[in-house]
């Protein structure tokens, strides 16, 4: 079924961007965001720094739980057994490059992307949303309480705000905020939800449009949280191909017609009449734009076709793998064809907390069984299959986490590597990135940067930076106070820029 969740720049004229936008966001002058946004875009024409606006998609790939840097992109063969891990380098198609043995696609297209090793900040917890939005800190206690008024909305809850307000977007007919393959910490057991994908303050009208998988899974792994052991049917490691696998924004109860659907809205139509003065709330607004999406959802063909992956010829099937994450890259590029602004694809715990990418317990059994396969071909399909498309330079795809792993393993059952946010990899591609590039350093460990330190903040300018947004835009929250996209220390990383 259908679940919807709820250095500044200076102008010709000496005003900096910065002020600009501070006076507008405060509505001074009769400038609305819509139309400050169009003028600022014509007065600084030309006065932007490399790639501003170069991505007119995003695919934001999240892996929850966190990827170890030692067995992805940071590998350290010279350092001690209980360092490196028992997994080897191979090289890759970018020089001086060498990732893990169990990453061979990905190795053969290391040349179209950027690599960062040296990503860093103050805070190991599973923290979603300091990774995605502008809050300058975060807690425990935030992170497992996603209504927590401290939060700071979604990145693609700004992007979509963002891009309400400015006339130089195209307008479509499908959400423009996405995300696969189910509601966000929703398909495991054990402890409370996760904050991270959410609006925060912008309100639940900017939620993420979330889809639900229909399908089943090839295989059944052992699953482990600490004392606990459960055997778990994992889409995640491999699917069923059948006529019944794909991604659904809807599933109607049988007897629900679209007759009924269509007597339905007009009787929602008569209230509406009488609830006019209740429409003009930010709440109002919030349930008659689910009532429009509501509806869209359940009878656009545009959107039950993007979503239905069953369309896509077998091979390009296999390219980005039969597995959830595969899968539902491939239907991020589907959508972004349809018309959607951003998606966001989540590999989210699946079963069990504690799972995903959290390999406290049996990390080298998880890694080669569970999790560098299935990403290794859905991340390398999908950067192909755009690139054979000649989408990947119109689609900015990143790749973004909790934080990485320490450096050296415990001594958990199967072996285990804990949080840790001093030093880790990601991988950024298309929309402006530059082709074939590795930003930063990390030491001998893999524990602490050596060169070009580069807060998650900075990665979040870099992105809205490509997708035609000055990051240090104000936006009010709760109270009307405005509020940077990302503090105010961070910036752009031009070294990622084409």
């Amino acid at each position: 079924m259908l679940r919807i969740l709820s250095s500044p720049k200076r102008m010709c004229d000496g005003i900096t961007r910065r002020d600009l936008l501070q006076i507008g966001g405060l509505g001074a002058c009769g400038l609305g965001l819509s139309d400050l946004l169009s003028r600022e875009s014509v007065a600084n024409e030309g006065a932007q720094p490399v790639g501003f606006g170069r991505a007119k998609n995003c695919i934001l790939i999240y892996l929850y739980g966190a990827p170890s840097q030692l067995e992805t992109f940071d590998m350290k063969p010279d350092a001690p057994i209980e360092i490196r891990g028992t997994m080897r380098p191979i090289p890759s198609a970018l020089p001086g490059l060498d990732v893990c043995e169990h990453l061979p696609q990905i190795s053969k297209m290391t040349d179209r992307i950027t690599v960062v090793r040296s990503i860093t900040h103050p805070f190991p917890i599973h923290g979603v949303a300091f990774a995605t939005t502008g809050i300058p800190a975060i807690d425990v206690a935030m992170e497992l309480l996603p209504n927590d008024a401290r939060h700071h909305p979604y990145f693609g809850s700004v992007l979509q705000y963002l891009d309400q307000q400015n006339p130089a977007i195209r307008r479509t007919d499908v959400p423009q905020n996405v995300a696969l393959p189910f509601p966000f910490s929703s398909q495991r057991v054990g402890e409370v939800s996760r904050a991270g994908p959410y609006a925060s303050f912008l309100g639940s009208t900017y939620n993420p449009t979330w889809t639900e998988f229909v399908g089943k899974s090839s295989g059944t792994v052992q699953k482990t949280l600490r004392d606990m052991k459960v055997d778990v049917p994992d889409p995640y490691v491999g699917c069923q191909r059948d006529s019944h696998f794909r991604f659904s924004a809807a599933n109607p109860l049988p007897e629900l017609t679209l007759d009924r659907l269509d007597r339905r809205r007009t009787l929602l139509t008569q209230f509406d009449d009488c609830r006019r003065e209740f429409e003009t709330s930010r709440d109002g607004a919030t349930l008659s734009r689910y009532q429009q999406l509501a509806f869209s959802m359940l009878t656009s063909p545009k959107v039950t076709e993007a979503l239905d992956i069953r369309r896509e010829p077998e091979a390009t099937r296999d390219l980005y793998g039969m597995t959830l994450f595969g899968q539902a890259c491939l239907g991020a590029r589907r959508m972004i064809e349809a018309g959607t602004r951003l998606v966001s694809v989540f590999w989210d715990e699946y079963g069990l907390a504690g799972d995903a990418w959290d390999t406290h317990w049996n990390h080298y059994p998880r890694m080669t069984d569970q999790l560098l396969p299935p990403f290794d071909k859905g991340f390398s399909g999908l950067i192909l299959d755009l690139e054979q498309r000649g989408m990947l330079d119109d689609t900015l795809v990143v790749v973004l986490s909790d934080h990485g792993r320490t450096p050296k393993l415990n001594s958990a059952q199967g072996g285990g590597r804990d949080h840790w946010s001093t030093a880790y990899s990601l991988a950024f591609a298309g929309g402006g990135i530059a082709r074939g590039k590795v930003v930063g350093a990390t030491d001998k460990e893999a524990g602490t940067p050596t060169d070009r330190p580069v807060s998650p903040k900075d990665l979040l300018a870099t992105m809205y930076h490509l997708l035609g947004y000055d990051p240090h835009t104000r936006i009010p929250d709760r109270s009307g106070q405005l509020v940077p996209l990302v503090p105010e220390n961070c910036d752009i990383v031009p070294e990622m820029l084409a």
